[in-house]
């Protein structure tokens, strides 16, 4: 039989969340049942439940940074036990078939992958996230935290680590890279922590220096204003790479004149309204635009352990589970410092 669990949801796209319950599906043979222990807020969540990026049905359980103990697995599981500490980010299943899923980009599955929520699941039902107290999820799709990381500050990681972790690894951030970093929010500060680890020259533009000391201590060479048209000027033609976290329409001719030869812009903050890209901009340079999204298991784990190792971490504040319509009106005032965590046990 399923299990009940409890849970915060939307009800509506109008609405604050209210607490309810859901049903989770019966573990099955290759399925991992995780008491999850704390859940990430991520601006998607938001995006999501109140229909930006298109119609859902309701009530909705968001939450897809997620970060727990195994208390059950189906007979034929094989790579997680129970107590063991783990994760699951923004996809619980893909088609497992096509070139890209065989690939290891399961993000980028041909016939689309299974979203952690408001995505239609293998048994036909919609899949409800992270912000509930239990969730059940194919063993191929659950992470492993290392012993190194702190389970309370670990789940960003999940979704705003690989998502800016991926487009550095892809686009080979390393010494000798200049990178920039727009914005310094969620997404920013890990794009900031990475592209220090990996040796590259990180510089972070930022609508106001009100975080410069913070962008430094996280390992920035250099933090510049990009309210101040001076910054555009001195730095033309200054990067080899720039990762956009910023959800919001951007003066495009500016940022692309940033660019070196061969540099791309890669935008991983996703507006709801179309971005205009000039074209010449791109002829200039032999420049490109790009986008990324999240990363495959396999590179998601790699991330995990490339930061157990490097000790990397969100900065993250950790709140009560009946915080949580607040905690989505400070994203939207972009008051957090860094990321949101809600401490499910409150729930």
């Amino acid at each position: 039989m399923p299990t009940t669990v409890d849970a915060y949801a939307a009800p509506s796209a109008t609405e604050p969340l209210v607490k309810t319950t859901i049903e989770r599906r019966d573990v099955g043979p290759k399925d991992v049942l995780i008491e999850i222990k704390y859940a990430g807020i991520c601006h998607s969540d938001i995006h999501t439940a109140r229909g930006e990026w298109g119609e859902i049905s309701y009530p909705q359980v968001v939450g897809h940074e997620i970060a727990g103990i195994v208390t059950e697995v189906g007979s034929e599981v094989t790579k997680h036990a129970v107590g063991d500490r783990v994760g699951v980010g923004c996809m619980v299943n893909s088609c497992r078939e096509c070139e890209n899923c065989l690939a290891g980009e399961e993000q980028y599955c041909l016939k689309g992958n299974t979203g952690t929520y408001a995505s239609v699941d293998r048994d036909g039902t919609v899949t409800q996230g992270g912000y509930s107290t239990h969730v059940v999820v194919d063993e191929d799709f659950v992470l492993r935290i290392p012993d190194a990381l702190d389970l309370a500050t670990v789940a960003p990681l999940l979704c705003a680590g690989i998502t800016t972790y991926s487009p550095l690894r892809h686009w080979n951030a390393g010494p000798g890279v200049r990178v920039a970093v727009v914005g310094l929010g969620g997404l920013g500060h890990m794009a900031v922590k990475f592209a220090h680890a990996f040796g590259a020259t990180v510089t972070v533009l930022s609508q106001t220096l009100s975080k410069k000391d913070d962008g430094l201590a996280m390992g920035a060479d250099d933090y510049r204003a990009t309210s101040d048209d001076a910054t555009f000027r001195e730095l033309r033609n200054s990067f080899d790479l720039i990762i956009n976290t910023v959800s919001a329409p951007l003066p495009m001719r500016k940022y692309l004149g940033l660019l070196a030869l061969n540099g791309t812009f890669v935008s991983v903050g996703a507006p709801p309204e179309p971005m205009e890209v000039p074209v010449f901009a791109l002829f200039n340079q032999r420049r490109s635009f790009a986008g990324s999204s999240i990363g495959g298991i396999r590179e998601t784990q790699e991330m995990l352990d490339f930061s157990a190792e490097h000790g990397i971490a969100p900065e993250t504040e950790l709140i009560r589970a009946e915080d949580v319509n607040e905690a989505w009106e400070r994203v939207l005032r972009s008051d957090v410092r860094y990321r949101f965590v809600i401490d499910i046990a409150t729930l």
